[in-house]
């Protein structure tokens, strides 16, 4: 039963992180036809507090006290809006290159946090399977530059995506305990509904000035995949893992985001298969196998 339930975990952070994985070019494809980083993390949103909403209508009840409710807020904070908000804006106007490079910083800082916080041992395998995972995911991205587009990044994108990964890795350390408690979607329901009244009063003249004039219809579909699966089943996902993995072994998921990105390319003809991206998927996967491997807090306690 407990083997079940983490297999569930790992394909449900898997499922997650492929879904990210598309969302990056195909949000930054409409950010360049008609949306921009404000109005693009506002849909992400408010639109995936109406799904939540509606979807918590079927969901079971539970009674969430005052004080979990307040706790949301952070959860929130940290979770939602400084990482929706910067991801979303530094991906905007840096190329989506460079953010995904920055995106394998997080398991480096969850790491540390988780370390600081929880308490969590940072052992000589953890270690190893983080190193190796980065390395992976970074050779998997230089290699495959120059098939990508060749926009040049900026160095305030790519800051605004650093801090995204910090974090969030903050929220996966202050938050786990919280997120145990509840299913997936009242956690989804409070934490958007909050990011919700946080974000749209800032934002809600200039998203109704964007979308007041003429979009494609194809962008209009691009949004609907970063709201509908890039944050909605995304998120979904990310809480069943989150529920029974610790935080470094979630935050180590990220380096699959490079790799549907190069098999999205592949697919679609605009890449080419080296044998580099072999090697930098079997660092990736191994990283995550030693990560999932290293023994936690718990399981030290248990040998002493």
């Amino acid at each position: 039963m407990k083997e079940n339930k983490a297999l569930v975990a790992h394909l449900s952070m898997f499922g997650a992180c492929a879904g990210w994985g598309l969302m990056a070019p195909v949000g930054k494809d409409a950010m360049t036809n008609g949306f921009d980083g404000l109005t693009m993390v506002t849909f992400r949103v408010v639109g995936a507090c109406v799904l939540f909403l509606i979807a918590s209508l079927w969901a079971p009840k539970e009674h969430v006290p005052r004080k979990d409710k307040l706790m949301f807020i952070g959860a929130a904070l940290f979770g939602l809006v400084c990482n929706q908000c910067c991801y979303t804006m530094g991906l905007s106007i840096t190329s989506p290159i460079n953010a995904s490079i920055v995106t394998t910083s997080m398991p480096i800082f969850a790491m540390l946090l988780a370390a600081l916080i929880l308490k969590e041992p940072i052992t000589g395998k953890k270690a190893l399977g983080v190193l190796m995972g980065c390395s992976g995911a970074l050779m998997l991205i230089l290699t495959s530059a120059a098939h990508a587009d060749g926009k040049v990044g900026d160095i305030r994108g790519d800051l605004l995506c650093l801090f995204a990964q910090f974090s969030f890795a903050l929220y996966l350390s202050l938050f786990n305990p919280l997120i145990r408690r509840y299913n997936v979607f009242t956690i989804n329901k409070y934490m958007f509904s909050w990011a919700t009244l946080m974000l749209l009063p800032f934002t809600f003249s200039h998203v109704a000035d964007v979308v007041s004039r003429p979009i494609p219809a194809l962008t209009w579909l691009e949004v609907g995949y970063v709201v509908v699966v890039g944050t909605f089943f995304c998120y979904i996902l990310t809480m069943i893992g989150q529920r029974t993995l610790r935080p470094t072994v979630v935050s180590v998921y990220n380096y699959v985001q490079p790799i549907v990105s190069v098999a999205a390319s592949l697919l679609m003809g605009i890449g080419i298969l080296k044998p580099t991206h072999a090697l930098a998927v079997v660092l990736v996967f191994s990283g995550v196998w030693l990560v999932t491997k290293s023994k936690s807090r718990r399981d030290l306690e248990k040998e002493k």
